[in-house]
């Protein structure tokens, strides 16, 4: 875009704007309320971005309603999500990412969601390293987080880090922007909570748990390690004892930051890594989940020996969760495509799954994989007369034959013992 530069009151370019919306078209997603989708703006950036650029450099740009959503959780629970529309998503990234090369630096090395060179596998690795250290771990959730957090303490938070009066004005816009509900009706947020789903919501809910958890925590316990990635906490504890006054003192901390506890899924968890070795009374968990991985004792193979250890693998949830997405798509149902297609459609997505879940334990996708093959072994018998009055373990065999024949087609077949 080519326009006259003139003196604005923020501290705003037109590169940060087309920089914003280039990071926006690549994350992709649907339109808000105004149903103006991402092709349109890239279409007419003369019509969408200049306005925007305009109306914030010059302190008038107000956010539109954000479009919620409902999608499913992995407990049969609907979880909220909040779409704001494209300009106002283009609006977001230009002050998180200015709002990130301010803050991230400061930010504790036990932090991993939503930054920069960070990942949810470092996270579990670490964790990893502590559960063989540490004989106790503190598994916290927050109660309806992004619901709960409260704007002043927010904002309080935001200030200790930077005093830029633009990124002020504009988070608490944002923070102040209604919410239309999927019944049509307008939802005004009383004082708490950020729409899950905006493009500033993960940079904020860093800089409100920086200061609420990870600053505290490493300044009263340095000697008790943890994990964090977003609301997901992980902390360890030599002992039962530490780990319940601890957990205490955590709850305290978050009571006075108005945030709550999740009672039923907050736990303390004994990482049991030695046959022999047990505390002198009944543990009653010995497991937890992370990430989409579940941490628990299991025998593994080190120096030649086999020994008690405790570490991650892909979840029940996960592999539910998964088995409920291969439900939905139905192509058991494909009889119109050949299996190659069937296998380029699902490529991606085996892949992604592969690349994430099969980082650690990955033999422990097996049982994923049995839910794959018993899918398409229900397509052969769609797609083939002779199959569908035998039994299944014909049209198995048949599925076992193609895998024999072309071990390269589906792509966790390229795998030891993924195979039907």
């Amino acid at each position: 875009m080519i326009f006259n530069e003139e003196h604005k009151s923020q501290p705003i370019t037109k590169l940060q704007v087309n920089e914003a919306f280039t990071r926006v078209k690549a994350n992709g997603g649907s339109a808000g309320v105004d149903a103006v989708s991402i092709e349109k703006v890239k279409a007419n950036p003369r019509k969408y971005l200049y306005p925007l650029w305009n109306r914030m450099a010059s302190g008038s740009y107000f956010p539109k309603p954000v479009r919620q959503v409902l999608i499913p959780k992995g407990n049969g629970e609907m979880r909220p999500l909040g779409i704001p529309t494209v300009v106002d998503r283009v609006a977001q990234q230009v002050i998180a990412t200015e709002l990130e090369s301010k803050v991230d630096k400061y930010f504790s090395e036990n932090s991993f969601g939503y930054r920069p060179n960070k990942s949810a596998h470092q996270a579990i690795e670490q964790c990893r390293i502590n559960c063989m250290k540490y004989s106790w771990v503190i598994d916290l959730d927050i109660k309806g987080f992004f619901d709960n957090i409260d704007h002043e303490l927010l904002l309080k938070a935001v200030r200790y880090y930077t005093e830029d009066k633009h990124i002020l004005m504009y988070v608490e816009r944002w923070l102040q922007a209604p919410v239309k509900l999927q019944d049509g009706t307008i939802k005004h947020p009383q004082g708490k909570g950020t729409p899950q789903g905006g493009v500033i919501s993960p940079i904020l809910a860093n800089i409100f748990m920086d200061i609420v958890f990870d600053k505290w925590i490493s300044r009263r316990n340095p000697d008790n390690p943890f994990e964090r990635y977003a609301d997901d906490i992980i902390v360890h504890c030599r002992n039962i004892k530490e780990a319940l006054r601890l957990l205490e003192a955590i709850k305290e901390r978050f009571r006075e930051c108005k945030l709550e506890l999740n009672r039923k899924k907050s736990k303390i968890v004994y990482c049991r890594r030695n046959q022999k070795r047990q505390p002198p009374f009944k543990v009653r968990y010995q497991k937890f989940d992370f990430l989409g991985f579940t941490f628990k004792p299991r025998m593994e193979k080190k120096g030649g020996k086999m020994r008690m250890g405790f570490s991650p693998a892909i979840s029940q949830k996960s592999i539910s969760r998964i088995t409920e997405e291969l439900r939905k798509m139905k192509f058991h149902r494909w009889v119109h495509f050949p299996i190659s297609k069937i296998a380029t459609l699902l490529k991606l997505k085996i892949r992604g799954w592969l690349n994430y879940y099969g980082k650690f334990r990955k033999s422990a996708m097996r049982r994923l994989f049995k839910v794959l093959h018993v899918r398409l072994t229900k397509w052969i018998r769609n797609k083939y007369r002779r199959f569908r009055r035998k039994h299944w373990y014909f049209a198995y065999k048949h599925l076992q034959g193609i895998a024999k024949n072309y071990p390269n087609l589906f792509e966790h077949w390229q795998y030891q013992g993924f195979s039907p």
